[in-house]
């Protein structure tokens, strides 16, 4: 198959390409600067041109392109999120409308964020609750959702026929690479950091990269499958539980806890935001059970096992 991946040099990008190269499929990458070791067409995530060709005549394309969410909501990136992920999906989608022969299927990105936060139950694609006003959290939270609501939007509008359209509302993906949110963790976890976040109770959600990877192989290789699908482990946990296995996995015995206000000044002084690590993410996977997916790592002990082995072994390679 030939796969496009409009937006792929990111961590995601590079996991799934790694995932489509093993199986001898051509992948072609779009994006802004060159990969090194892919091949890629630049565009500027907004207007056709010439990278637009690709898409004629693709099997699959899966698009990633958006600023990153790790980064302090102020007005400014909030307006820049919205934009790169409103205005590359929308120039997706003009450039499968024109193709004469497009793409069998268009995977779409978009985030679990765009459900509410909650404890009482996990959201699933047919009954979670869409965010944005959920009383007891600050009011800005309802940005981030309405900017994953017009994500999937402008993939909704597009007018292309003859391409399945799914939506990736993807939790946080765990894999070993530098800079990822598990390098993050991990980091924090080996300097005795790795404690509860404000009272612990949050909700987090994720999935192994593996899982990750053959979640949307699935995806693309199902033909009777459209819609949104949440990609996260079925098991998410409680985020004083996540990272008490993550110590337990890392063998690191002390992890100090953070209050509320002193997350918020972490979350400054690394250039984040606390909407990342204090909103509770309870989603589950229904769709992708109900349609016969099995997980490689549905618990997160094995999961931690893994990707800290791994991490390891990474360093030591460096």
């Amino acid at each position: 198959m030939k796969i496009v991946l409009p937006g792929g040099t990111g961590q995601i990008g590079a996991l799934l390409t790694q995932a489509f190269l093993a199986e001898g499929h051509e992948v072609v990458v779009v994006a802004r600067s060159r990969s090194k070791w892919v091949r890629t067409v630049t565009w500027d995530g907004k207007t056709l041109g010439e990278w637009a060709r690709e898409l004629d005549g693709a099997d699959a394309v899966v698009n990633l392109a958006g600023r990153t969410v790790n980064a302090r909501q102020t007005d400014a990136n909030l307006k820049e999120m919205m934009a790169s992920r409103v205005d590359s999906t929308r120039v997706v989608g003009e450039a499968i409308a024109q193709a004469k022969k497009p793409p069998k299927v268009w995977l779409q990105a978009s985030a679990a964020t765009i459900y509410a936060h909650r404890y009482d139950a996990p959201n699933d694609e047919a009954t979670g609750i869409i965010g944005g006003a959920e009383p007891g959290v600050p009011a800005y939270w309802a940005r981030s959702v309405d900017i994953a609501r017009e994500w999937e939007r402008a993939q909704r509008e597009a007018n292309t026929p003859r391409t399945r359209k799914v939506v990736l509302r993807t939790t946080l993906v765990m894999s070993p690479g530098a800079g990822g949110v598990f390098d993050v963790l991990t980091n924090l976890t080996r300097f005795g950091l790795g404690g509860a976040l404000g009272d612990g109770e949050q909700y987090v959600s994720w999935i192994h990269d593996r899982d990750f990877a053959e979640a949307v192989k699935w995806l693309i290789a199902h033909e009777e499958l459209a819609g949104e699908f949440n990609l996260g482990s079925p098991n998410p946990l409680p985020q004083k539980e996540f990272m008490r296995v993550l110590r337990a996995a890392y063998g690191m015995p002390i992890g100090l806890p953070a209050t509320k206000w002193m997350a918020k000044v972490g979350a400054r002084v690394m250039n984040t935001d606390t909407e990342l690590i204090l909103k509770s993410r309870r989603v589950a996977p229904a769709r992708l059970l109900q349609s016969g997916f099995t997980f490689v790592f549905p618990h997160w002990e094995a999961a931690a096992k893994d990707l800290v082995a791994r991490w390891r072994e990474e360093r030591k390679q460096q």
